[in-house]
């Protein structure tokens, strides 16, 4: 009896030991492997390298809730959960998360509360539901918002560009889960980091003195206006991981040129927002104004980098509208917004990190760019206009009198001009083989050096505009007109991140997630055929594999009592 009791026993002693065992192994050894195709639950070594800064416990809440969310939706929050239990596994510290909606706030509290998501660009959508009794409409948040005991700030998790299908869009989303919760804990953890110059002393930044630029970049970036006169030497730049260029209205000195040349040479970040006319609109009244050939001292700089912006501008079937007095009404004017092929509303974005997934970017007035050869620089195009544009050489006719008349399309033949360029690589001196400007010792030249360089056609992309009640700068990107919310503000965001660390968290909007859809007509035909399977086939698995292990029992025990 004691040997067959302890035959017995002996199994479940090993199961209950190796259960223990692993159980003991797990407190101290962590490790996840990853078997997806897409490596969809791993995260790119700079996620990693954020998360192992994380000193406190974090807390993720997720505004995406709703009754009866159709399929799609359902998915995103599926990914978001696994996103965060992912970012958990690799943080020291905890990362949790739960449900909150909006609008289970109080009515005096609740406007204010959603006023703030604003802030984060986390604003509410109509979505349309089918149900029983009809099509009906709830407003949802497709955002989420991560704390610490101090702090908390918010993404928006529902981006795509315009032209996707809403599966796109969801799929999209869900490939920049990864670096929107990773850049909102790093704004937890390190909330400050580069410094951004904005030049001044040439009309840069126009109405808006530069507003745009410091309420999207505030709290991830430390912004300085600089005037270039004042700077001495190359080195007086250094210490800016980008320089910044925004609609000079002035020529640049040659001593000026220099110091941006060698600051690109050092290694520095240099974005030119460069109008290739200039263009007066308060003189587009009556018989209309012309937009004549503005030079601003940098065409040879940027020339030798391997572009040029040139003297036309660019219109587009895709525009934007401009209000224009229509009359009075009574005792007050009324503005009419009508159609103005000079705004361009630009949705084509290249697959890069500082463009995938944006939505619209607004242009206004914006010149055509052209890449010459320069040996040892990629130039990467990452905006485009529509399949139907033209280009208007210097001078142009700018009047508000031709919205009146529908544009011609056949006269919009050209399509996807590039309307922003990346450069990159290694770059040679505007002054190799020149005499350096005086005050400047040729010991201190280089000649070569990796760097980077954006060029925009546009001087106005990153200016914000005013408010129509009171004359305040509004968010980069909110037209007052149109009450539409643009993508500079995120357009800007991107690039100055890539800009700054190209191989930080930036780099993971570059993962790619298969779209694989059911086959919908081979669902309705094989539907019986895969029902049966499933049903069937796991109990004749079980009935066979049942039958084996009780026959090798019967003849095992059998043999014993022979």
């Amino acid at each position: 009896m004691k040997s067959s009791a302890a035959h017995i026993a002996k199994p479940w002693i090993f199961l209950f030991g190796g259960v223990l065992l692993f159980v003991l192994l797990g407190q101290f050894l962590r490790f996840r492997v990853d078997l997806t195709e897409e490596k969809r639950f791993s995260l790119h070594p700079a996620t990693e390298e954020v998360l192992s800064q994380v000193s406190d416990p974090l807390h993720v809440d997720i505004l995406l809730v709703g009754n009866n969310l159709p399929g799609g939706m359902r998915r995103l929050q599926k990914s978001i959960e696994e996103t965060i239990r992912t970012f958990n596994a690799y943080s020291p510290e905890k990362i949790t998360f739960s449900y909150f909606d909006p609008m289970s706030i109080e009515a005096g509290e609740q406007e204010e509360f959603i006023l703030s998501l604003t802030q984060y660009g986390i604003n509410p959508t109509n979505l349309s539901v089918n149900q029983l009794t009809g099509l009906q409409t709830q407003l949802i948040f497709p955002g989420i918002l991560v704390s610490n005991e101090e702090y908390e700030t918010g993404a928006l998790i529902l981006k795509g560009e315009r032209g996707m299908s809403p599966d796109q869009i969801l799929n999209q989303s869900i490939e920049n889960l990864e670096f929107e919760l990773s850049n909102a804990i790093r704004k937890l953890i390190s909330p400050e980091s580069s410094a951004i110059a904005m030049l001044i002393g040439h009309g840069e930044m126009g109405s808006d003195e530069g507003f745009g630029m410091v309420e999207a970049l505030d709290g991830e970036f430390e912004l300085f206006k600089v005037p270039l006169e004042q700077a001495r030497k190359p080195e007086d730049l250094a210490h800016f991981a980008l320089v910044f260029i925004q609609g000079s209205k002035e020529s640049y000195t040659e001593r000026e040129i220099y110091l941006l040349d060698q600051y690109v040479m050092n290694g520095g970040n240099l974005v030119v927002l460069l109008d290739g006319v200039a263009v007066d609109i308060e003189n587009a009244g009556g018989e209309g104004t012309l937009a004549m050939p503005f030079e601003s001292g940098l065409d040879n700089l940027l020339f030798r980098y391997g572009i040029r912006v040139n003297k036309d501008l660019i219109q587009d079937l895709n525009f934007g509208y401009l209000p224009v007095m229509g009359g009075n009404f009574g005792d007050q004017q009324q503005m009419v917004p009508l159609p103005w092929p000079f705004f361009i509303n630009a949705g084509r974005m290249q697959a890069h990190p500082i463009t995938k997934g944006l939505d619209v970017v607004n242009f206004r007035f914006v010149s055509s760019l052209d890449t010459v050869m320069a040996a040892g620089v990629v130039k990467t195009p990452l905006i485009f206009s529509s399949d139907y544009s033209r280009i208007l050489p210097a001078p142009v006719r700018v009047a508000f009198s031709d919205m009146e008349q529908e544009p011609d399309v056949k006269l919009y033949g050209m399509k996807n001009l590039p309307l922003v360029y990346l450069l990159e690589g290694e770059f040679t001196s505007l002054y190799k083989n020149r005499f350096l400007p005086d005050g400047f010792a040729k010991a201190d030249f280089k000649e070569k050096g990796r760097g980077k360089v954006v060029v925009i056609g546009d001087g106005e992309v990153f200016q914000a505009q005013s408010n129509l009640e009171n004359g305040a700068p509004l968010a980069l990107g909110e037209d007052p007109f149109s009450q539409t919310t643009y993508a500079n503000r995120l357009f800007l965001q991107n690039l100055a991140q890539y800009l700054a660390e190209p191989d930080g968290i930036i780099a993971s909007r570059t993962r790619t997630l298969q779209i694989r859809p059911l086959n919908k007509v081979k669902v309705v035909q094989q539907k019986t055929y895969w029902q049966t399977v499933n049903v069937l086939a796991p109990v004749v698995i079980l009935l066979v594999f049942g039958g084996i292990i009780g026959a090798i029992r019967k003849n095992s025990y059998s043999k014993k009592i022979k």
